[in-house]
């Protein structure tokens, strides 16, 4: 995989909750840690609109993201955010470094297709239902997929789709399977709504 995003950082020294809020009011920064791999957890800052610009994009949370920490690239995952409860704004967040030829595990979102032109929708009228919008999978960083794609063209009205039903790309496993828990995914039921009788 190639990295495709990147992010500058400062080193965060002036720790502590009142230190974080003074960061997010007075500088419009972002209290973060990059922890894992070989070296200890490091305490960052970065500008939150660059933030706020990164998660635009759906494909940051499944993708390395070079983070520039004063000078010295270190290549992350985004592990975890904290958003404000209300106006949904990063307050914090959390970066796991990535070690090339040692394996992860991050959250890939599910692209769901052909779901308007399958055959339990188009054919037998039925209505889809999403029970999962993204799983966590282990591989090593080079196979980390940007998305799953589910493809619903061929399921019928009463089919649940489980994990163990998704065309995973090479090197590629879900930890809930590996677990053994084989979870729904989606499925195509019957319209709740009656149609008044003429």
């Amino acid at each position: 995989m190639t990295v495709e995003f990147t992010l500058n950082a400062q080193v965060r020294s002036d720790l502590g909750k009142g230190a974080s809020r003074r960061l997010r009011r007075l500088a419009s920064l972002i209290p973060a840690v990059i922890y894992g791999g070989e070296k200890g957890a490091q305490s960052i800052s970065l500008i939150a609109k660059d933030v706020a610009k990164l998660l635009e994009n759906e494909a940051a949370f499944s993708h390395v993201i070079a983070l520039n920490v004063d000078g010295a690239v270190e290549t992350v995952l985004i592990k975890a955010l904290q958003r404000h409860p209300v106006k949904m704004f990063v307050m914090h967040a959390d970066f796991v470094r990535v070690v090339a030829g040692q394996k992860l595990t991050a959250h890939v979102p599910l692209h769901f297709t052909n779901q308007e032109t399958s055959v339990g929708v188009k054919t037998q009228g039925g209505e889809v239902s999403h029970t999962a919008v993204e799983v966590e999978v282990t591989c090593l960083p080079a196979n980390l997929p940007e998305f799953i794609e589910v493809d619903m063209a061929k399921v019928e009205i009463g089919t649940i789709l489980h994990l163990s039903d998704l065309v995973l790309p090479a090197g590629v496993q879900l930890v809930a399977l590996a677990h053994g828990n084989d979870l729904p995914v989606a499925n195509i039921h019957a319209s709740r709504v009656v149609k008044d009788a003429e």
